[in-house]
């Protein structure tokens, strides 16, 4: 057992959508949604502004968009990201070599393994909580500086209370669960705040009668084990009491990503069984995108009305992590599967993985199909690129022999960086129509003019992501 709370959870504030606001000085303090802007696209992160119109992660972005008409609908920028992300990941480095990422904004850091260590395990309970402390603080003031973003840090004495003290602490905050008061944090949270209970283990514990952390308790481990079987029940009751032995482990490699939802009443409708087929392909690339990772194998799980659970799964020529591609090869193998009589549970994961993504021609195609049925629907010039993908697609034409074909028409992501030969760097706002409209501003500018260009034109051109510190 530990003596000091030296176990530290951080967790970056709305991190796709603050690295945007970061990075584009005319959207700080506005609304901001990142992810997927085609017609399946789901939510990856909402800034803070619009999560007040209730926008959240998951959700998918249709909804998003009659929530909150006015916000800057992105799509994702994973290299700047991922460059983000491995300066924040250096600094706790520097902290500890036993560092655990959850994802590319989430990590977990045992600071007794840590220069710190001598210090924290010569202290007493009292002077070691105020040094987690005073690391903490420097080390949110440390991202703050290299990045201009903010995270949020809970410390305590295990990984799952780390964790609940960084929700606790957000957004931008510190929270501290000191040693033995782990029972009584935990006992007015609802059973959701607890690893493993998902919204299939939410209503089998709720009818039962048991709706928070301390009901669980009070319950005891027998009663759980019989509600949920003897790994989930045991493991369960152990959380409920504020037991939690699982080490910090560094560099853990996931094999796999994967999503999966239990039905209160079994699917027997095909098209509704290929809708939720979509949903969860949707969401399991968000996972991807977070992790920073693609994969060349797609598994489709299905447990029918009588529980018996098949699987398939279909391996790609190269990693991808395009939401077109994935849910595609998902709905293939959702039409493997013998549906009839109803299916209870659907999964949808992705294997094989990689720190890159090769470019996939099935990828290829499907983006420019569904920007090409984008672009037939829009009828105002200067359409925004958040409103639909890409511009519209030139009629094929024949081409004689020996003609030379015509340059491939270019397509301009909203949010995507770019630079102009005469005006320097800026980000795509919107396309459409033959134009693509550009705000030329950079992290260390103030906002920046607006100027629309022909998508063609030969001094626009894409560009890598600027630092978001000078």
């Amino acid at each position: 057992m530990r003596t000091v709370p030296s176990i530290i959870h951080l967790d970056m504030d709305a991190f796709f959508a603050a690295v945007e606001q970061a990075a584009k000085p005319s959207l700080r303090g506005k609304p901001v949604v990142v992810g997927g802007l085609g017609g399946r696209g789901v939510v990856s992160t909402a800034s803070y502004e619009a999560r007040r119109f209730g926008v959240h992660s998951a959700m998918p972005m249709a909804q998003a968009r009659r929530l909150c008409p006015n916000a800057a609908f992105l799509a994702g920028r994973f290299p700047a990201y991922r460059e983000v992300s491995d300066i924040v990941m250096g600094l706790l480095r520097e902290l500890s070599p036993l560092v655990e990422p959850l994802s590319l904004d989430e990590a977990f850091v045992d600071l007794e393994a840590g220069p710190y260590g001598p210090a924290l395990a010569a202290a007493g309970p009292q002077e070691g909580a105020q040094l987690v402390l005073a690391i903490a603080e420097d080390l949110r003031a440390d991202i703050r500086a290299r990045t201009a973003l903010t995270g949020s840090v809970g410390a305590a004495g295990s990984k799952l209370m780390a964790k609940i003290a960084s929700e606790q602490a957000k957004p931008d905050g510190l929270v501290l669960i000191g040693i033995g008061s782990e029972r009584a944090v935990l006992s007015p949270l609802p059973v959701r705040a607890l690893p493993g209970v998902g919204p299939a283990t939410e209503q089998v514990l709720r009818r039962a009668g048991l709706l928070t952390v301390a009901d669980l308790a009070d319950a005891g481990e027998g009663e759980l084990v019989q509600l949920l079987g003897r790994a989930h029940g045991a493991g369960l009751y152990a959380t409920s009491t504020g037991l939690d032995e699982r080490p910090v482990v560094p560099d853990r490699d996931a094999k796999s990503v994967s999503v999966e939802d239990t039905f209160e009443v079994d699917l027997a409708d095909r098209d509704h069984i290929l809708h939720q087929v979509d949903v969860l392909s949707a969401r399991c690339v968000q996972r991807l995108h977070a992790a920073g990772r693609s994969g060349r194998t797609v598994v489709l799980k299905v447990r029918r009305f009588d529980f018996s659970t098949l699987t398939r799964s279909e391996t790609l020529r190269a990693p991808t992590d395009d939401e077109a591609v994935i849910a595609e090869t998902a709905r293939r193998l959702a039409a493997q599967v013998d549906t009839t009589g109803g299916v209870r549970l659907l999964g949808v994961g992705v294997s094989q993985l990689a720190d890159y993504t090769q470019e996939d021609l099935f990828a290829q195609a499907a983006a420019e199909a569904q920007a090409a049925a984008r672009a037939g629907a829009a009828v105002e010039e200067g359409e925004s690129a958040t409103e639909r993908e890409g511009p519209p697609e030139p009629e094929p034409t024949l081409v004689r022999a020996g003609a030379v074909e015509p340059p491939a028409v270019r397509h301009w992501r909203p949010g995507q960086d770019v630079t102009h030969a005469q005006y320097g760097p800026g980000w795509v706002q919107g396309s459409g129509v033959g134009r693509v409209t550009v705000r030329f501003e950079t992290p260390y500018s103030l906002p920046g003019r607006v100027r629309t260009f022909a998508i063609d034109d030969p001094e626009l051109e894409a560009a890598d992501p600027l630092p978001l510190r000078a």
